[in-house]
């Protein structure tokens, strides 16, 4: 999740847990602890992908973060002994713990269990969500205005809990709707991805790719009755072939569990990362190095930026996710005119 959130959700536990002993400057402690996770991002392991991939690694997991709490716990005990050591450790441990446990229910990935095990990406929330985010801040702001108002914390904390609760829910819901069309397609047993769209739970996007094509459905609890539309994307199985000389190519497909896309810029062969973002606004796309039909000759990998997002994407966005529209056209990122379909 975004840093505001984490240190959110660090900051109501710090409350719920010392507020009444330590007063505001629990929040403060918690934020800090509830960031520390993400100072991963100041390491460079000296490419895009590997920076990308590694992120979320050994600063996420919870073999680290637990005798990384239990050492906290005895510095801030201490620091201010009045809170007992049993309850710094609390306080320590729910807030470095609870860090990876919620990026793990995004689409990112968060190797959780590192280095033992593959990165966990549950992907049922967008990486920002309101919904998730503001009954934590509500809980944090009365604490500001008040003081110990522990009891404002753990609503936040419980009504964020049963949002994220609400998210599994509605990804199942999701799931089942998709399955007749996708068996239809031939896709029944095919993998998939179902996430939200950004920033809410009612639009959902579903992607199932096979070595020749990727088909994304787009498809929320205020569409009514209107029917499903399978968009269909080739894919460029002979790229994703010379791509396999690129350990970073590897790596990748490793941490997207393959759900990559490869193009040419030139002769410059790319690798987009297709879980995050919309097709045409994905954030990760990398080179890999120089393609000549042959075979790839491997380099370092950079990141391409992004292209710039259009100023009326929200609107779209918001059309579709409250049913104004039924269909949005993912290739063009627009809303087909009446009566028209997307090309």
């Amino acid at each position: 999740m975004d840093s505001i959130t984490q240190a959110a959700l660090g900051a109501s536990l710090a409350g719920a847990i010392g507020g009444k002993t330590l007063g505001r400057s629990s929040l403060l402690i918690g934020a800090v602890l509830g960031t520390l996770p993400d100072m991963d991002v100041v390491i460079d392991y000296g490419s895009a992908i590997a920076n990308f991939s590694q992120h979320r690694g050994f600063s996420h997991s919870l073999l680290i973060l637990f005798p990384l709490s239990l050492l906290l716990a005895w510095l801030l005990n201490r620091w201010r002994p009045a809170l007992g050591y049993g309850r710094w450790l609390w306080l320590t441990g729910l807030i470095l713990l609870t860090h990876p446990i919620l990026d793990s229910f995004t689409t990112y990935g968060t190797q959780i269990f590192w280095p033992f095990y593959e990165a966990v990406a549950i992907s049922s929330i967008f990486i920002i969500d309101p919904l998730y985010t503001l009954p934590l801040l509500a809980g944090v702001f009365i604490f500001l205005l008040r003081g110990p108002a522990t009891r404002a914390v753990t609503v936040g904390l419980a009504l964020s809990t049963l949002y994220l609760g609400w998210t599994l829910v509605a990804q199942q819901i999701i799931s089942s709707r998709v399955d007749p069309a996708l068996a239809e397609a031939g896709l029944k047993d095919a993998p998939r991805l179902v996430q939200p769209m950004p920033f809410n739970t009612l639009l959902w996007r579903v992607t199932v790719q096979n070595e020749e094509q990727r088909v994304e459905i787009i498809t929320g609890f205020l569409d009514g009755d209107a029917p499903l539309v399978l968009q269909f994307f080739p894919l460029q199985p002979e790229l994703a072939k010379a791509a396999q000389a690129s350990a970073e190519a590897r790596r990748l497909e490793w941490f997207t569990d393959g759900l990559v896309a490869y193009g040419l810029e030139g002769q410059t062969l790319t690798a987009t990362d297709i879980r995050l973002g919309l097709p045409g606004a994905h954030p990760f796309v990398f080179t890999l190095g120089r393609y000549n039909g042959q075979g790839l000759m491997p380099e370092p990998s950079t990141r391409i930026p992004r292209p710039e997002i259009r100023g009326d994407l929200l609107r779209v966005l918001w059309q579709r996710t409250t049913g104004q529209a039924t269909t949005l056209c993912l290739a063009s990122l627009t809303i087909p005119a009446s009566g028209e379909t997307c090309s």
